[in-house]
C-alpha cells in the first residue's frame, strides 16, 4: 500500500513555513518566506504529490511557531520523526549526529563528521548539509566553518537566514540561562 504525503504550510511571526511528509515522518521543510506559494514550490522541488492537510503534525506546526515567537523549542528526534529515504548511511549519521546539536550551540563541520564516526569527512559533511530538506529539524544553521565563520547555507534566505537563526537562538538561550540565574537566587 502507498503511503499518502501530506503538506501544511502555516503562518509564523517570520513568515510561512511548509511541512511534507507521510504519517512515518516529514520529508522536507521550508524555512520562512513571504509568500504561501513560494514554500509550495519549495516544498514541491521533487514533484512528490501531496494532499494539503491544515492539521498535518499540528503539535510540530505550534513547535514551529513558537520557535519563531521567540520560545526554547527542541524538536527532540523522539517526538519529530523524520523520514530519510534516498539517503545514504553516511549522510543518516550526519544527519542523526546533527539532530543532537543543542538548541543555541554550534559546531563545526569537522567536529560534527568527528562526532558521527568519520574523522576527516569535514567537506562531506558540508555537502550533506548543503543538501539537507529538513531545516530547523535537522538544524543546519547550528554548523559552521571551523575559524567560526558561518560557512554556506543552502536553506531559503542563504547566509542571512543563517545569521538570523543563530542570533534568534543565542539570545532566546542568553535569555533562558539569565532567567534560570534569577530563580535560583
Amino acid at each position: 500500500m502507498k503511503r499518502v504525503a501530506k503538506y501544511a504550510v502555516f503562518k509564523t511571526k517570520w513568515g510561512f513555513f511548509g511541512i511534507l511528509g507521510t504519517e512515518k515522518g516529514l520529508l522536507q521543510t521550508c524555512l520562512p518566506m513571504t509568500r504561501r506559494e513560494s514554500v509550495k514550490s519549495v516544498l514541491f522541488t521533487d514533484k512528490v504529490k501531496a494532499e494539503f492537510d491544515r492539521r498535518y503534525f499540528q503539535a510540530l506546526q505550534e513547535m514551529i511557531s513558537a520557535y519563531f515567537e521567540g520560545c526554547y523549542v527542541d524538536f527532540n528526534p523522539a517526538d519529530v520523526p523524520i523520514t530519510l529515504d534516498g539517503f545514504s548511511g553516511f549522510s543518516r549519521k550526519i544527519y542523526s549526529a546533527c539532530r543532537d546539536v543543542k538548541f543555541g550551540q554550534k559546531i563545526s563541520y569537522g567536529q560534527l563528521a568527528e562526532k558521527a564516526g568519520s574523522i576527516k569527512a569535514c567537506r562531506a559533511v558540508g555537502n550533506c548539509m548543503a543538501h539537507n530538506k529538513l531545516p530547523l529539524i535537522v538544524p543546519c544553521h547550528r554548523v559552521v566553518r571551523s575559524d567560526g565563520r558561518l560557512g554556506g547555507f543552502s536553506g531559503s534566505g542563504g547566509v542571512k537566514m543563517k545569521k538570523k537563526l543563530l542570533g534568534h537562538e543565542r539570545k532566546i538561550a542568553e535569555s533562558y540561562v539569565a532567567c534560570r540565574a534569577a530563580c535560583n537566587n
